[in-house]
């Protein structure tokens, strides 16, 4: 790819500023393009923003030269350009689609204002403006009902409780993060929250947010218990942004389909990040949308060889001062029949480490309170090497002979 050729990044986001600045680094100029008006900054620090640990500064991504502020309304493929909002547009010879994702937004009745637009009072936690519009409305005494406990929901939820907030998690399935945790792990989380004053409910499904003259007041159950609510915060996930995608008429099924050299349907058009789809995976993951922009980047700067094929991922939880809370889990955390499996549990540190063993080799694991070992497990994991077998397993464990 020549010095000549026009690149065009649509998402500032970390794939998009990630890209951009490696792209920058090996000689192509890139024209990225925000739709946020803030900074380029980490998604996935906001939590420590909202708990007040952080200034919206603190996590600002290093800025492209190139920053365009703008919202793309349409992609004309055929000459090859992206219109903007504001009537402008701009051209390009290859098109990078990091959009990102969307929150979920579950089909509550109230949760919407007849013009679709959330009630006074509750809030998405996506975007750094979700963030510091719940931080206005934050101060000590004001009840805040989190709907979700996933791993956004538990770090939202920790970091109200952290600002002298009433905080009830409602969490639709048995337990805490169970996508990401088995039962020990998941009750860990739900105690250290409890410690913090959070009260919670799972298994219980929310209906109904009710508001008064356009102001949340409530939030009632499947079973009609009401819980009084200043702030409503709904944590129910993501799901990959595609419309400009779909409008633009590429290959999306659940994300923008994308192969392993991250191209779309279209030859000149490429994807990163929350809103693709690789080889019947959307990750939604940070690691996953920073390796497919390393990759991206050395293939647009002319690498042939360059090819993403999927990442094993890691989710880390790292929820810091008082009361210092430290989680990760990988792969399959749940054994099936036949695997080895090797637990360590210190019920008065709070503390927990998990690994399962098939065929030799490491398939998955979880860590909480310690994850002194965690460097090295996730590195075998990664590896998928069969483990050297001349010694127990409790050494994958330990990084201090046992303790």
């Amino acid at each position: 790819m020549t010095s000549n050729t026009r690149v065009v990044v649509i998402g500032a986001g970390l794939a998009g500023v990630r890209l951009a600045r490696r792209l920058g680094e090996l000689g192509t100029p890139v024209t990225l393009i925000g739709e946020e008006e803030h900074r380029p900054y980490n998604r996935v620090l906001l939590a420590e923003v909202l708990a007040g640990r952080y200034g919206p500064d603190v996590i600002a991504l290093p800025t492209p030269a190139e920053l365009v502020r703008g919202r793309v309304t349409g992609i004309d493929r055929e000459v090859r350009a992206v219109h903007l909002a504001d009537g402008s547009k701009i051209a390009y010879d290859t098109l990078v689609l990091a959009t990102g994702s969307n929150p979920v937004l579950p089909p509550l009745r109230g949760l919407f204002t007849e013009n679709h637009e959330l009630p006074a009072g509750v809030h998405a936690f996506r975007t750094m403006d979700d963030c510091l519009g719940l931080s206005e409305a934050v101060r000590p005494g004001v009840r805040a009902v989190v709907i979700g406990g996933g791993l956004l929901g538990v770090s939202a939820a920790r970091a109200l409780a952290r600002r002298g907030v009433q905080v009830v998690l409602a969490q639709q399935a048995e337990r805490l993060m169970e996508h990401q945790l088995d039962p020990t792990a998941s009750k860990l989380v739900r105690r250290h929250l409890q410690d913090l004053g959070v009260e919670i409910h799972t298994e219980c499904r929310v209906r109904d947010v009710r508001c008064v003259g356009g102001v949340v007041r409530s939030v009632e159950m499947a079973d009609g218990y009401a819980l009084d609510a200043d702030l409503v915060v709904v944590a129910c996930g993501v799901h990959p942004r595609v419309g400009l995608a779909q409008d633009a008429g590429l290959a999306v099924h659940k994300g923008v389909l994308v192969d392993d050299e991250l191209r779309t349907s279209d030859p000149h058009i490429r994807a990163i990040g929350d809103c693709v789809q690789h080889a019947g995976t959307v990750y939604g993951l940070a690691a996953p949308a920073l390796e497919q922009a390393e990759v991206l980047a050395e293939s647009l700067a002319g690498d042939a060889n360059a090819r993403y094929t999927g990442t094993r991922s890691l989710t880390r939880l790292t929820l810091a001062g008082e009361g210092f809370f430290d989680l990760a889990a990988f792969g399959e955390t749940e054994p099936r029949p036949g695997d080895d499996v090797v637990q360590l549990a210190d019920a008065t540190r709070g503390t927990y480490r998990k690994v399962v063993v098939r065929d030799d080799r490491l398939v998955g694991g979880v860590l909480v309170g310690e994850l002194g070992t965690v460097g090295a497990l996730a590195r075998a994991w990664e590896g998928a090497e069969p483990l050297p077998d001349d010694g127990p397993l409790l050494h994958l464990l330990t990084n201090d002979g046992g303790s």
